[in-house]
């Protein structure tokens, strides 16, 4: 990661209930603009980061196009624009997994700002041929279940644009 003073740093939390920061790099005291970084988080707080691998998104300075990320969107012309620049979310997905003999299932809840809650269920079932191996089990439950949640998701999204526009909406899957 390259950073330059004034980029701003937003650090993915290291547990669940805790929130993510965001600060401003004041200085750069790596070769070639690599960590360690000096950073004032938004509490006010000063200190020496060395981000790890993918637990950090950089966001670049306008009109520096060495930065890691895409240039920004162009600067906002009235006031609503201005007050939704930048605004931080945080949703948290929650994974109960339970197995019973062969079987495993597995319970998805999506806690979204505002308070939004939506949950979706997979399950997996061991042939009797197979080798027993819990992981793999919890790997496909989840994974059921984390596509259902996505399908929900995709589903209150056109919902949401049909509300806005008044016409039909169909997200394409990716």
């Amino acid at each position: 990661m390259r950073a330059h003073v004034g980029d701003r740093i937003v650090l993915a939390a290291e547990h669940i209930d805790e929130p993510t920061r965001d600060g401003e790099v004041l200085e750069v005291r790596g070769a070639d603009g690599g960590p360690p970084f000096v950073v004032r988080w938004a509490d006010g707080h000063t200190g020496l980061i060395y981000p790890g691998p993918g637990s950090v998104l950089h966001l670049g300075v306008p009109g520096d196009e060495k930065a890691a990320t895409p240039e920004p969107a162009p600067a906002p012309t009235g006031p609503e624009e201005r007050s939704q620049t930048l605004h931080l979310r945080e949703w948290q997905v929650r994974v109960s997994l339970l197995e019973s003999g062969d079987d495993t299932s597995a319970t998805v809840v999506l806690v979204a700002d505002p308070p939004d809650r939506l949950s979706a269920k997979g399950t997996s079932h061991r042939s009797s041929d197979d080798a027993a191996s819990r992981r793999i089990g919890d790997e496909i439950a989840v994974a059921r279940a984390l596509r259902h949640l996505a399908d929900q998701l995709v589903g209150e999204a056109e919902r949401d644009i049909e509300e806005r526009t008044g016409e039909e909406a169909h997200v394409r899957p990716m």
